[in-house]
């Protein structure tokens, strides 16, 4: 379907039903799938033939959502994880090893933060958290021999800093390594990272693509365009044989275009199992169908709070890239110009205290740690997915403590200024 419009591939991409099968993407709800000879099962273990034989590695209706989204991004392969931690983690850990060391924007969401910063450096891989607005020379500095990869958010949850695509893909081609962009907030319906030089997309599904809360899950898009052969040093795991599995080399095998996905496949979902219930693949195809017609209402709404928001006297700074006069609204204009997300984050004159009493007043947002969804809701990082870092590290992440960020729903934006404007009251 390269040939669509996004919207068209929203509803479409993924599936195409063959004469009297079901319209809908069936939901294969099976561990396991029955062959007649070993000959036939021993072919899918060699990945000599196509097909399925434990859903803990695929599952088909996993992967006709996940060639959707796929399509969405424009990349050449694609697989569904049980959640967006997973995606990252999965990402990172299927090009770098104990002993190697990668470069990431130090904005990136919490969660992600304590993966890379605390959890992955116990399995002995290096980070080195860079500003997202740093000088090329200083993102330049940050690489070492045993870097493997460069990752950044498009738009960070929750400090909304808009990454550089441009400026962070020229630096990891220049060492040789792909970037990684998770792309949660923007989604290709705003941005595809991979017009601008990224290698590998990252999604959050549970996000806008779900958009309605119903079911966890991420993915992980291959643009095809990393030469893995070409810094065959760099990637034995691609690049020279897994003793692991039949002595494959996946970037010889099967090229450009899917060694990546087939050894995260292969290797870590085989391993790790962290797999996207056929269930929850379902309700995310159900989203995608709708992403793009919700993904302009969330914006437009966004939009009119962050507006509202600037004007109010108890109010000490909003950031909202698509707000005029934000410090990334240029950028977000380069990589974004129909639209960035639906959140909007905020600090009080007040300080914490006011940010905590704000809190307690809402009555349309709820309080949740989930974002971008159909519903708005809002949370208190420092309180909640942030509590974790000290002052140092939320200053780096771009958190204050009396930040706020807020996901504005598909409701009406008049309601949702109101809601706020009777909390501020209270400040």
């Amino acid at each position: 379907m390269s040939e669509h419009q996004i919207g068209t591939k929203c509803v479409q991409g993924g599936y195409v039903p063959g004469n009297g099968e079901p319209r809908q993407i069936p939901i294969i709800q099976s561990t396991t799938f029955k062959y007649a000879t070993s000959e036939d099962m021993g072919k899918l273990f060699d990945l000599e033939a196509s097909g399925y034989f434990y859903t803990r590695l695929q599952n088909p209706t996993n992967d006709h959502v996940a060639a959707k989204i796929c399509a969405l991004e424009g990349g050449t392969a694609a697989m569904l994880t049980s959640s967006g931690q997973a995606a990252n983690f999965y990402a990172i850990f299927n090009i770098a090893n104990c002993g190697d060391h990668v470069v990431a924007s130090s904005t990136i969401y919490g969660g992600t933060y304590n993966l890379f910063h605390v959890t992955m450096r116990k399995m002995g891989i290096d980070f080195t958290f860079v500003s997202p607005d740093c000088a090329p020379e200083e993102l330049d500095a940050a690489f070492r021999p045993n870097t493997k990869a460069v990752f950044g958010e498009t738009i960070a949850n929750p400090a909304l800093t808009v990454l550089d695509i441009e400026k962070f893909a020229k630096a990891a081609h220049a060492h040789g390594v792909p970037l990684i962009v998770d792309n949660t907030f923007a989604t290709p319906v705003n941005c595809r990272p991979f017009q601008w030089g990224c290698d590998i997309v990252t999604h959050s599904t549970t996000k806008y693509m779900d958009g309605h809360g119903a079911g966890v899950g991420g993915c992980i898009v291959d643009s095809g365009n990393f030469d893995w052969m070409a810094h065959a040093d760099q990637f034995p795991g691609l690049t020279t044989p897994d003793d692991s599995y039949h002595g494959i080399t996946y970037a010889e095998k099967f090229g450009q275009a899917g060694a990546f996905i087939t050894k995260c496949t292969a290797q870590l979902m085989r391993d790790f199992g962290s797999i996207q219930s056929p269930q929850n693949a379902f309700l995310l195809n159900l989203g995608l169908e709708s992403l793009h017609v919700r993904m302009p209402r969330h914006c437009e709404n966004a939009l009119a709070v962050a507006r509202y928001l600037k004007a109010h006297p108890k109010i000490g700074f909003v950031t909202y890239p698509g707000l005029e006069g934000d410090k990334y609204h240029d950028l977000a204009q380069k990589y974004m110009p129909q639209g960035t997300c639906g959140v909007v984050s905020f600090g009080f004159k007040g300080g914490r205290t006011a940010a905590e009493t704000f809190m307690k007043h809402l009555k349309l947002a709820a309080i949740e740690t989930h974002v971008a969804d159909a519903r708005t809701c809002t949370l208190h990082p420092a309180s909640a997915t942030h509590r974790q870092m000290n002052d140092q590290e939320l200053e780096s992440a771009g958190i204050t403590p009396d930040l706020v960020r807020f996901s504005c729903g598909l409701e009406d934006a008049a309601d949702l200024i109101a809601d706020i404007q009777q909390a501020l009251e209270q400040v």
